[in-house]
């Protein structure tokens, strides 16, 4: 699995552990944020006799060392963030996205291969002329970010036709949930809430986002790695499209903290609406999100109220 020290990656890697399965991870540590995240992230997973690591970049690893006898490959590497894309980080989300793509795709060319799986998003869609947005939808990516996502697909399925590489794509909708990254939306309200301090919303708030909660996209990506699905794009969204001002009404509710709200403009990139059709997640992976938005926030909250005074015993010893 490449991305295993991230949000989703490391989830991941423990359901496949749980599972029986021997994980090798993959992770760069890159600097988008602190790499000691990213080992608390890896703890759990690390513990188990039937995981390994490569701290490589895919860039220029020997993956063909490395993925030996691999019969199943996620691949969830890559550089995030849509607003970070812009300007003079665009040569990172090139390298991340869609040179270690392809590198990794020439390495599998000869394999024996049973199944790709490739985390690609909702970003590809940008803003959707229909919602819910169908896979079926013209993707026409709004920002740097997007564009390399959706550049990467295309890779992926290039080689799918050309090599036999069995790949499949799936779109996550913003997936949330404990270990989420820091520059991530829910993470960002969740500090500036304990923190007393205003929270920053781009725009009036009333944009919508398809919600997914971490275990629910786990599932998901794993069904894929079994199904009838190869050289299928299948969306993986929540159920729970709502408004940034809803979700915050919500958060204030969980927590008992009164939100307060600095409106910033829109940031260039995001898209106004984003919203899942899942119909062909339920049909193909017999797949269906369990975790409704309230029951996600409130999970990650209390996470995060552990993980805070994690740190802050820490620092007092």
């Amino acid at each position: 699995m490449t991305g295993a020290a991230g949000f989703i990656g490391s989830h991941l890697c423990e359901r496949l552990l749980a599972d029986g399965h021997e994980v090798v991870g993959i992770d760069s540590f890159s600097d988008y944020y602190e790499r000691e995240r990213k080992e608390q992230n890896l703890r759990a997973a690390r513990a188990q006799r039937k995981f390994t690591l490569e701290v490589v970049d895919l860039v220029d690893a020997d993956l063909a060392r490395i993925l030996d006898g691999a019969t199943v490959v996620f691949h969830l590497a890559g550089q995030p963030g849509v607003r970070p894309s812009w300007g003079g980080h665009f040569d990172r989300y090139v390298h991340d996205n869609i040179v270690a793509t392809q590198r990794l795709l020439e390495s599998l060319r000869e394999s024996q291969l049973q199944k790709l799986v490739f985390a690609s998003s909702s970003s590809v869609y940008g803003d959707a002329e229909m919602f819910p947005t169908k896979e079926s939808a013209l993707p026409r990516p709004v920002s740097p970010y997007g564009m390399t996502k959706l550049a990467a697909e295309h890779l992926t399925f290039v080689y799918m036709r050309n090599f036999g590489i069995p790949a499949t794509s799936l779109r996550y909708f913003t997936v949330y949930g404990p270990r989420q990254r820091p520059d991530m939306a829910f993470c960002r309200f969740m500090e500036a809430l304990v923190d007393n301090e205003e929270i920053e919303i781009f725009g009036d708030g009333e944009q919508t986002r398809e919600f997914t909660y971490v275990s629910d996209a786990v599932d998901g990506t794993v069904k894929a790695a079994s199904a009838d699905v190869v050289g299928q794009i299948i969306n993986l969204g929540g159920g729970s499209r709502v408004t940034v001002n809803r979700v915050l009404d919500t958060l204030e509710d969980i927590s008992r903290i009164k939100v307060r709200r600095l409106h910033l403009p829109a940031a260039p990139g995001d898209p106004r609406h984003t919203g899942a059709s899942i119909n062909l997640a339920r049909e193909r992976l017999g797949w269906e999100p369990r975790v409704s938005l309230r029951e996600g926030l409130t999970r990650q909250w209390e996470w995060f109220q552990e993980a805070r005074g994690s740190v802050a015993r820490a620092t007092s010893v």
